[in-house]
């Protein structure tokens, strides 16, 4: 029996911002069994880390909730590269969309966060109030910096102005729609990728980053989005909350599970010259299951779909 919610979706304005991204579309998606009017607008007619903008938008449409899932995302590769980039624009897009939807009255909004906010040697599993406990993982601290601003701006506005502004924090994610991109993808959509231009090009063996050791917890997208979407209808507290799968895996055992789905039998090898990034990552989700929700998508099931979305996208996904 679900739980009764506390602010309804059906027929209100629902803004979903970033909705052509893995999260984004996914939450597109879950918010179709929810009867309510969903507001999309792309890269070409609003740029989110404009302020006049994004503020002169929202006014005019005024959406009642907002899923604030638009976000400059990429690997360790691309956090490495561009970290002026990563800190910056994500700054922007929640300082712009947080700022302008108290601006514009909007009723409840939902800021996604990511678990690389939490330290690099945090207790595991990773509870809610670990955050600003340690010092974070240098490979990605610029995209971490501006997500942990986001969940301060939602407890601000909470607390200042009494807005219903809350925030969930998902574990490694992956699912249909992902970014396949050589350089700036994450683990499980690059390894797709390696593996499936390996199969193809008959290749002997696929090189994978670090020694494999690293432990990671992964969640479907679209069991994300089904998180998102029940706790902006069942939670109204002031601290964010974790979502994940509750399964950690080794890096060297999930690269042995996609080689699988994929259909590659080559040989794996690792280049310990790269960097691993945290040893471990496992986020407590007990207070967001607690509240009724718990993941449906099991991990070999989750990525297969994803490999099926990336062949059906002609072997590219999205770059």
């Amino acid at each position: 029996m679900s739980p009764s919610a506390v602010f309804e979706l059906k027929d209100k304005r629902v803004y979903v911002a970033g909705h052509t991204g893995m999260v984004g579309s996914a939450i597109v998606r879950r918010l179709a069994q929810e009867n309510c009017d969903i507001l999309v607008a792309d890269r070409q007619s609003l740029d989110l880390t404009d302020q006049h903008s994004t503020e002169a938008w929202l006014s005019r449409t005024r959406p009642d909730a907002i899923f604030l899932a638009a976000a400059r995302v990429g690997g360790i590769q691309a956090n490495s590269s561009y970290p002026a980039d990563f800190i910056a624009d994500n700054l922007e897009i929640s300082l712009n969309v947080i700022r302008g939807a108290h601006r514009a009255g909007v009723k409840k909004l939902l800021a996604l966060g990511s678990s690389c906010m939490y330290p690099k040697f945090a207790p595991q599993p990773m509870t809610e109030e670990a955050l600003l406990t340690g010092p974070l993982e240098p490979t990605n601290e610029w995209y971490a910096v501006a997500k942990i601003a986001a969940i301060k701006l939602c407890e601000a506005y909470r607390q200042q102005h009494g807005s219903d502004f809350i925030s969930v924090v998902p574990t490694n994610l992956y699912g249909l729609g992902d970014n396949y991109h050589p350089e700036d993808s994450h683990v499980p959509a690059a390894l797709i990728r390696r593996f499936h231009e390996a199969k193809v090009g008959k290749a002997q063996a696929v090189e994978v980053w670090g020694t494999g050791a690293p432990l990671r917890e992964f969640l479907y997208a679209d069991d994300a989005a089904d998180a998102c979407v029940f706790a902006m209808k069942h939670y109204s507290g002031a601290s964010f909350l974790n979502a994940g799968s509750g399964e950690e895996v080794a890096i060297n055992q999930f690269a042995g599970i996609v080689a699988d789905v994929v259909g590659f039998d080559g040989d794996i090898v690792y280049d310990t010259s790269r960097p691993d990034g945290a040893p471990r990552k496992l986020v407590d989700s007990s207070k967001l299951r607690q509240l009724g929700w718990s993941p449906k998508v099991t991990l070999r099931d989750g990525l297969a779909r994803a490999y099926s979305n990336f062949l059906a996208n002609g072997g590219r996904g999205v770059t």
